[in-house]
């Protein structure tokens, strides 16, 4: 362990000790349930008598915020920093709320401060935060799909990582991108990158295939200096990359490749560098398939909506949300994925696809994704956005499993770790997955 506040190497990160508990972020918008959204505490030790049990919440001040995305104070990209790793950032993604929760006491995170979304609004002409990465320089920086209104374009918002000021937007020369959703940044190549859902008020009420066509969904990705906090190229991923959210960097911090996930093309695109300038080329292609009463043209699609890439970067995860199905790629030759393991768990196709200890068929599909930091153990949760989670799976119900890594590297259900999580949270819908010293998703390494 580096003497700040993460770790100096993907390989220090990996000889952690196993996480024990969970963060999960709950929530209640969309179920009809008038309560605020909520951070839970899962325990995740087998040696536990409560494991697989929400142990903890924490509820946030007002109702209808829609947690979503949500990440640290500080992490490994500021190994050398004084700061502590004490706090998390808990954006409202409808509200534009920015909740900080002080988790001194790692196991009963307490609100510390909450930032208005009016504020916001007002100081940054920004709203829907949703990705959370700390950087070096002491600050937290926030992508946000919309402006003030809900329109385009979106932007980078800044917080102070000491007192939580809004320290103004992080891109310096005008230009930027309309569309935003997620970025990863890598200190050693001087470089941002950023993806694209869309507009707020286009897909905040569900999703209207007209949209895509009109051109309110996103196809591209963009390269951005760090130094000068300037958008430097453009990437037209076309058809194959139709709306590419999540974005996974190689954790090897001289690697200048990754992978994005596309989430209604279905694919796995991977970006990098070659001759100076940055490209991407399709790795992983997942086929519609026909489904009776599906009610839009050409079969239903996998819809990619995580991907997350192990520390080690040789194992590559993606749930296809509609299929069902959590697939697992040895990535160790990135340009040609294998595919190595397929768990079903639930999903509009009908496959097996059900966990021994849930109280009946599991509804909704795997969602979100969280690998630990040995690369041994995957968790899942279900619920994608409120009002799509109530398009495409009414009714549904939130639960979080685990995979586990077998000794011929593939991944395999876990049968004995199960959380009904709208029984254990009265009625909530579990997204975002953190634990709580960092993870596959929340550290870059300088």
């Amino acid at each position: 362990m580096s003497s700040g506040p993460g770790y100096a190497s993907p390989e220090v990160a990996r000889s952690q000790p196993p996480e024990r508990f969970l963060y999960v972020a709950g929530l209640y918008e969309g179920t009809g349930i008038d309560l605020p959204d909520l951070i839970a505490v899962v325990d995740v030790d087998p040696g536990s008598d409560r494991y697989g049990q929400v142990v903890g919440r924490t509820e946030m001040p007002n109702v209808g915020d829609e947690l979503h995305h949500f990440g640290w104070n500080a992490c490994s990209s500021a190994c050398d920093s004084q700061l502590e790793r004490d706090r998390l950032i808990v954006p409202g993604f409808r509200s534009s709320r920015i909740h900080i929760l002080d988790v001194s006491d790692p196991r009963s995170p307490r609100i510390a401060n909450v930032i208005e979304g009016e504020e916001i609004k007002e100081k940054l002409g920004l709203s829907a935060p949703h990705t959370v990465h700390c950087m070096p320089g002491e600050i937290v920086t926030i992508s946000m799909l919309g402006d003030a209104e809900g329109n385009l374009p979106g932007g980078f918002g800044v917080l102070d990582a000491r007192d939580f000021s809004i320290a103004g937007r992080w891109e310096r020369e005008p230009g930027g991108p309309d569309f935003m959703y997620d970025f990863w940044y890598q200190p050693r190549q001087g470089t941002l990158v950023s993806s694209e859902w869309g507009a707020p008020n286009t897909f905040k009420d569900g999703f209207d295939p007209a949209d895509v066509a009109a051109g309110k969904y996103g196809r591209r990705l963009h390269f951005w200096d760090l130094e000068r906090r300037a958008k430097v190229q453009t990437v037209d991923l076309g058809d194959d990359g139709l709306i590419p959210l999540e974005l996974r960097w190689q954790h090897d911090p001289e690697s200048a490749q990754g992978f994005v996930g596309a989430t209604l093309s279905s694919n796995i695109l991977r970006f990098h560098r070659e001759n100076g300038s940055w490209a991407a080329e399709k790795v992983v292609d997942v086929a519609n398939q026909e489904l009776d009463g599906w009610p839009l043209p050409g079969g239903v699609p996998g819809l990619i909506t995580d991907i997350v890439l192990s520390l080690d970067d040789r194992d590559l995860f993606l749930s296809n949300w509609l299929h069902g199905d959590l697939r697992h790629y040895d990535v160790s030759d990135p340009r040609v994925p294998v595919l190595r393991s397929q768990v079903w768990l639930g999903g509009l196709l009908g496959r097996e696809g059900g966990h021994p200890r849930a109280p009946g068929p599991l509804t909704g599909g795997p969602q979100m994704l969280q690998c630990s930091l040995d690369g041994e153990r995957v968790y899942v949760s279900n619920s994608l956005y409120s009002s799509w989670d109530n398009q495409f799976y009414p009714g549904l119900r939130g639960w979080l499993t685990k995979l586990d890594r077998q000794a011929d590297g593939t991944y395999a259900l876990d049968p004995g770790f199960f959380v009904d999580f709208h029984e254990q949270t009265g009625g909530a819908r579990p997204h975002e997955i953190h634990l709580p010293g960092g993870d596959c998703t929340t550290e870059i390494f300088q």
